[in-house]
């Protein structure tokens, strides 16, 4: 739909179109008013889910792609030069915090719900935490200002997921589509294989990583330059906060909500690099990270709402562009929907492999030895 449409054009488009991110965290105070004197109040509870991963997908088919690069030499800088893009990923912070307070409050105090109403909830809150929040935060931590730094933190925090700060950046980054990356999947993996690996090394890789970085300074590990023990505090104070506020469903409610986000992320991160690596050089080191070792989406609509993260080759590529400036790369590897699609098809591993498998085969026509041993799925 937006094929033919002009560079200038769609880069004013999507400087309004950024706000989409709204809509998502919307929906969850939309769902509980919907629910309030329902004879259906459960199901409401349920919205988030069933239009992100139900509606979502078929409206980004009909939109289409969004082609449109900026221009190198004038563009750029003066997109990347705009405070206005860094205050909509920094006002994230106040409303996402506020609505996982507000969210905390109506569960305990929500009489209509059953239990598996306070699970919808939970689910629709958890997906929003990890949409939306871990996408900021993840665009945040890549930056250097320390405002922009510590707002990320506080986002990982409030999903119990620090280690990402310091293993994303530090760690995927550096060994992104290698074996030694617990965050790039393996051709053939499953998702239900990848997802405990991704959990147990990314968060050792975290504590390994900021030891190393302390050791490198002449500081213990255990110390108050850590600053992991600070985000996983954090954390904590958190967790005791809504425990003291609303009592342990609100302990429950916090917890469950983390897991969602988290593991909505490393979903993500399974379809981000399935199948795809980094070939290994005589003197063996790897290649260096391009564009052809992520997968890339083009999709307009999930593109507004995840600022730009499915453009994913080209932050693979230059890990320090914003997301406003992010390219379209048609060499590199393409996804056949958004991330709201493809989510739902990684949770059916036969599906996934009927779609992708094909893909990733097609990708290195020619070279198949590529899809070694040493490339599969790890034991």
């Amino acid at each position: 739909m937006f094929a033919t449409c002009s560079s200038d054009w769609m880069l004013s488009l999507k400087k309004i179109g950024y706000w989409f991110w709204l809509l998502p965290v919307a929906l969850v105070p939309l769902s509980y008013y919907l629910s309030q004197g329902s004879s259906h109040a459960d199901a409401w509870s349920f919205l988030v889910p069933l239009v992100i991963f139900g509606l979502i997908p078929f409206v980004d088919a009909l939109l289409g792609r969004d082609p449109a690069n900026p221009e190198e030499r004038l563009q750029v800088p003066q997109l990347e030069g705009e405070f206005y893009y860094r205050l909509l990923t920094l006002a994230c912070v106040p409303i996402l915090l506020g609505m996982l307070a507000w969210a905390g409050w109506i569960l305990a105090n929500n009489p209509e719900w059953s239990w598996l109403g306070q699970l919808g909830w939970t689910l629709s809150v958890g997906i929003v935490m990890g949409a939306i929040g871990i996408t900021v935060a993840h665009e945040l931590v890549h930056k250097d200002p320390a405002i922009e730094q510590n707002a990320g933190g506080v986002l990982l925090a409030a999903v119990c997921y620090a280690g990402f700060k310091v293993e994303h950046v530090r760690g995927h980054h550096v060994h992104v589509s290698t074996p030694e990356c617990a965050s790039s999947s393996r051709f053939g993996q499953s998702l239900y294989s990848f997802l405990p690996h991704a959990y147990k090394h990314n968060f050792l890789n975290a504590w390994k990583l900021e030891a190393e970085r302390l050791q490198r300074k002449g500081l213990p590990a255990l110390s108050a330059h850590n600053e992991l023990i600070w985000w996983y505090a954090l954390s904590a104070t958190f967790a005791l906060g809504f425990t003291w506020a609303f009592g342990w469903l609100g302990l429950g409610f916090f917890l469950g909500q983390s897991l969602v986000a988290v593991t909505l992320l490393e979903i993500v991160n399974y379809l981000e690099h399935y199948g795809l690596h980094r070939r290994k050089l005589e003197n063996g080191r790897y290649e260096r990270t391009g564009p052809a070792h992520s997968w890339n989406s083009n999709f307009l609509l999930t593109n507004l709402f995840l600022f730009h993260l499915q453009r994913h080759s080209d932050h693979h590529a230059y890990a320090k562009r914003r997301y406003q400036v992010l390219r379209h790369h048609e060499s590199s590897p393409q996804l056949p929907n958004g991330y709201a699609g493809m989510v739902v098809l990684a949770l059916f591993p036969p599906l996934w492999r009927a779609v992708m498998d094909p893909r990733v085969r097609a990708y290195y026509a020619g070279e198949e030895h590529q899809l070694s041993a040493s490339q599969l799925a790890p034991d």
